[in-house]
């Protein structure tokens, strides 16, 4: 075992039980183990398939390709509308995953053949832009210099953010509660504190500075 893999795994106060049960199903389809984005992460013919990971009410898989799987069993999760590739499969404890273990074969070794296959990715331009937002653009050039700025991926996040909003009314609201963010080149879910363990993902740290 590679020591950052034992090292994350000891680390575990949770899921330690179920992630160890995980890493030695998908070890068994003939994944190599290495560590990447600070998670055991396994891969075919240098290719990443899946990586195991933790949260606060679950731990899980996330399958690089998972968007390709046939998901005949219905498990996997979008994590957010912004994820167009990766998909999870969650638990939350033990039995349920020897439970599945024959469906987590399955998945893993549909995911190992379609690793190699390439997955068609939409575009920033392939998202809309709600009026609102073309309106503050232009009013405010800046604004509009900071989010074209921004990251595809972070850009897709926040259209997808204020289009959610049924009200224009509600869509101008969120466009200016998170100009400040846009502006120092946050995305909508980075941590902003800088106490974040998922960085630049935030994990709700900033809350103990709030009590």
């Amino acid at each position: 075992m590679l020591q950052e893999v034992q090292e994350y795994l000891n680390n575990q106060k949770k899921w330690k039980k179920e992630l160890t049960t995980l890493r030695d199903i998908i070890l068994t389809c003939g994944l190599e183990e290495g560590f990447k984005w600070k998670h055991p992460c396994y891969t075919h013919e240098e290719k990443n398939v899946v990586l195991i990971h933790e949260f606060d009410s679950y731990c899980g898989m996330s399958f690089f390709k998972g968007v390709l799987l046939d998901d005949s069993e219905k498990l996997l999760i979008q994590q957010t509308e912004n994820m167009q590739t990766a998909r999870q499969m969650r638990f939350t404890d033990l039995t349920e995953i020897i439970e599945l273990e024959p469906i987590i074969k399955q998945y893993l070794k549909e995911a190992i053949k379609k690793s190699g296959q390439k997955v068609a990715m939409k575009k920033t331009s392939d998202y809309e832009a709600p009026s609102e937002l073309e309106q503050i653009f232009k009013k405010n050039t800046a604004f509009q210099e900071a989010f074209e700025t921004l990251t595809p991926g972070r850009q897709r996040g926040y259209l997808l953010h204020f289009s959610k909003a049924k009200l224009s009314k509600t869509k101008t609201t969120r466009i200016e509660k998170n100009m400040q963010r846009i502006f120092d080149g946050y995305g909508l879910n980075d941590c902003t504190c800088g106490l974040s363990k998922r960085k630049p993902n935030c994990d709700g740290s900033h809350k103990q500075l709030e009590s």
